[in-house]
């Protein structure tokens, strides 16, 4: 009989779009069957222009843009996840800054992560030529098991 590896420790990546919200089911789905501790992580991209937003508003501005930012963020932490978890003890919410797959890869190595959970955006063409993806990077990079999931809207 084959005996299933137990993932402890899941980590659901989200980007807050329909395509991780996929994924998001999946992700509980193994945390609550292998009484494992779920970890939400989401990672802000910084952004190139960075800088130019330093050289444009005020101090007080920039701090006003990143509460609301960070406001937003966890309302949509709430009403799209947690909301749907009785249990919040075996919860983890986590936002990082930086590229995507680096951020993701440095977790996963500090947390001691088990599986990751991830849903794919379907980027055709020069789009994907140029861009990437993110789930695709973490594919190749990852030491770990990557449980990728395609959402089924179009």
């Amino acid at each position: 009989m084959i005996e299933y590896p137990k993932y402890k420790k899941v980590l659901f990546c989200t980007d807050f779009s329909r395509n991780s919200d996929c994924a998001f089911d999946y992700a509980f789905g193994i945390a609550k069957r292998d009484e494992g501790m779920l970890y939400i992580l989401h990672v802000i991209p910084a952004p190139p222009q960075q800088y130019d937003l330093q050289r444009h508003l005020t101090r007080k501005q920039l701090e006003k843009m990143e509460a609301a930012l960070e406001e937003d963020r966890q309302k949509m932490f709430q009403e799209k996840y947690l909301d749907q978890i009785k249990d919040k003890t075996k919860v983890k919410v986590v936002t990082e800054s930086g590229h995507e797959d680096e951020r993701i890869l440095d977790f996963i190595r500090r947390e001691k992560i088990d599986i990751i959970v991830i849903g794919i955006h379907r980027k055709t063409g020069l789009e994907q030529i140029f861009l990437g993806s993110v789930a695709e990077k973490i594919v190749r990079r990852s030491p770990i098991p990557v449980f990728v999931i395609p959402c089924r809207y179009p």
